[in-house]
């Protein structure tokens, strides 16, 4: 099972990123995201973590699939991705200060932008399917000395998020097939 979720919050052209103070990813900005607790459904982690890192507590929320990874130098590991939107008037004030890092709205254009250095590095490549496709994917990021080689995108069905079985036997098979490519 994956570990982690991520969360990106959209309102209007903007999206609520973190900029991290704590590995991973120090430095860049992010979405909004952490650790499932134990028996705690994606849906009910990604709730929880976003009220618990932006106080947020009424958004709609969309499964948008899965950002996984494998690398020469770590294990494939991954997490479930997810859209969340609020009103183009919502009102948050940025940028807030919290323990994880900074949060503060940016422009979706910004993030795009070929020159961003400061933004992880799959979001660029990631964001516009999850923005603008209905479809879930997974998005598998291919990582060589901490450098982002490849990335390959496939349809999986939305089901991974709720049903267990499905989930855990889509990744099962993920994770044979990627220790074949890496040995």
């Amino acid at each position: 099972m994956l570990k982690y979720n991520i969360c990106f919050v959209k309102r209007g052209d903007e999206i609520l990123l973190l900029n991290r103070e704590k590995a991973s990813w120090m430095g860049c900005w992010n979405g909004i995201g952490g650790k499932l607790e134990p028996m705690e459904t994606p849906r009910e982690a990604m709730i929880r973590e976003i009220e618990e890192e932006t106080g947020i507590q009424a958004c709609e929320l969309h499964f948008k699939g899965l950002v996984t990874w494998t690398g020469e130098d770590f294990d494939f590991g991954g997490m479930y991705a997810y859209i969340a939107e609020v009103p183009e008037s919502f009102e948050y004030i940025t940028p807030i200060k919290t323990d994880e890092g900074i949060l503060d709205w940016k422009k979706i254009d910004w993030i795009m932008n070929d020159h961003n250095v400061g933004i992880v590095s799959n979001i660029p490549r990631t964001l516009p399917i999850m923005l603008n496709d209905a479809n879930c994917y997974d998005h598998h990021c291919v990582y060589e000395n901490g450098q982002l080689q490849n990335l390959i995108q496939s349809s999986i069905t939305s089901e991974i998020e709720a049903n267990e079985k499905a989930r855990e036997q889509y990744l099962q098979s993920y994770y044979n097939a990627s220790k074949l490519l890496i040995t």
